[in-house]
């Protein structure tokens, strides 16, 4: 079971699935989300695609673009919609590939299905079939279909990756996919990440635009490109969800990409994910060059009195110069102050600056001046609280629940069945 924050797998799919149970059944009901013909209009479906849908399914549309943005489907094709709600996409989908092709409808949520299947029967559509399921279990066989469809589904998804892998699984070689999702540029704090109701309303389950694209080429597709980026929240009913977004600059972007003919090898993912580059722009968006400034000083003056006192213990001496160590030292301490200090300026706290600048001060006495372990000691305590707090405020600055915002306390993060 996957837990995020207290909150498993299951809950946060229970809250989900309520949610779009409500957008099913309910559609003219307040949501958080732009829904119905007004929700397409914001996605900015044209008229040519939507003329003639079904009144039912496009009164509980709920998507966040338009994926048919990104390129048409050929007569003949095999389609997945991954997420397919009231079946929009779908039924587009299927208009465009014909009785020569078929469009599988997934979702999750009973209620969307039943709906979706009650419409199609309707309306004579012939060549869809709708099948209940996860992107994180797709129910069809490997390499199976030509292209995928989806539209603002991998946010509400907690574990994305699997999901990713999924779709590159039942995609043929060279099959192309083309979605609409919600990303954001600031990651989630963590008191809204375990917010089952949070996670229904697209913001918290989105992952920050830089990685949500690197995912995609870790789980081995390519071309991966930006079709459109848009302002999705902009046009949320409700100012509490406005202001959610607006606190992790939350966006809708539709992209289109294509599987690779092989799949991706562990150790070329590995590469990717441990690359200097895309370790150092994570640390960095989660205020993490604090601690890593901090470990290289500890790391300095502790590991390397146990590493020399590891290799006696082996026979072997090995002698440091104390000149270059003790301004190795004090350099790394005075660099883990500065970047605390830095932190002032998005949290306007004097606190986490004080203890550093203090703790980096008696470490500095203590390498330059006159070398004393208790003030040494106490010199890294104070340097680790101060990096420690300011972690923490950094991680916690700008987030709705820090500042009031929508008023959600512990009693609504427990209770995700008043969604709407």
């Amino acid at each position: 079971m996957v837990a995020v924050l207290g909150y498993s797998r299951d809950e946060i799919a229970s809250a989900v699935r309520e949610m779009y149970t409500a957008v099913a059944t309910t559609p003219e009901a307040h949501f958080h989300f732009p829904v119905g013909a007004a929700g397409m209009q914001i996605a900015g479906y044209p008229h040519e695609l939507t003329e003639g849908l079904p009144e039912a399914a496009v009164a509980s549309f709920a998507g966040v673009g338009c994926p048919f943005r990104a390129g048409t489907l050929p007569p003949g094709e095999q389609v997945l919609d991954v997420g397919s709600g009231a079946g929009v996409d779908s039924m587009i989908a299927g208009r465009m590939v014909g009785q020569g092709g078929k469009v599988y409808a997934l979702d999750m949520t009973p209620a969307m299905s039943a709906k979706l299947r009650d419409t199609a029967a309707k309306a004579g559509i012939e060549n869809l079939e709708i099948r209940e399921g996860t992107a994180e279990n797709i129910p069809l066989s490997d390499a199976s279909v030509d292209v995928i469809v989806s539209n603002g589904v991998l946010n509400l998804v907690p574990d994305k990756r699997r999901a990713m892998r999924e779709m590159f699984r039942v995609l043929r070689p060279g099959g192309r996919m083309q979605i609409a999702d919600i990303v954001i540029k600031r990651p989630v704090t963590p008191d809204c990440l375990g917010d089952p109701k949070l996670w229904a309303e697209c913001v918290v389950g989105a992952t920050v635009d830089e990685d949500y694209l690197e995912m995609f080429r870790d789980a081995g597709f390519e071309e991966v490109e930006v079709v459109r980026s848009f302002d999705y929240f902009a046009h949320s009913p409700s100012p509490e969800t406005r202001e959610v977004a607006r606190s992790f600059d939350a966006r809708a972007i539709e992209l289109r990409m294509r599987r690779a003919e092989t799949p991706p090898r562990w150790i070329g993912v590995l590469a990717r994910r441990v690359s200097p580059k895309r370790l150092a722009r994570q640390i960095g968006r989660r205020g993490m060059w604090g601690i890593v400034a901090f470990a290289l000083a500890a790391v300095a003056c502790y590991g390397a009195i146990a590493a020399l006192a590891g290799l006696s213990l082996l026979g072997i001496s090995l002698t440091l110069d104390d000149g270059v160590w003790s301004a190795a030292i004090g350099g790394l301490a005075v660099a883990t102050a500065l970047v605390v200090a830095a932190g002032w300026r998005k949290h306007r706290r004097w606190g986490p600056t004080m203890l550093a600048v203090g703790g980096s001060t008696l470490i500095g006495y203590t390498m330059i001046v006159a070398y004393h372990g208790l003030l040494e000691a106490a010199g890294f305590a104070l340097l680790a609280a101060g990096v420690f707090w300011d972690y923490r405020i950094r991680r916690y600055a700008g987030s709705p629940r820090a500042r009031g915002v929508a008023g959600r306390d512990s009693a609504a993060a427990a209770n995700p069945s008043a969604l709407t």
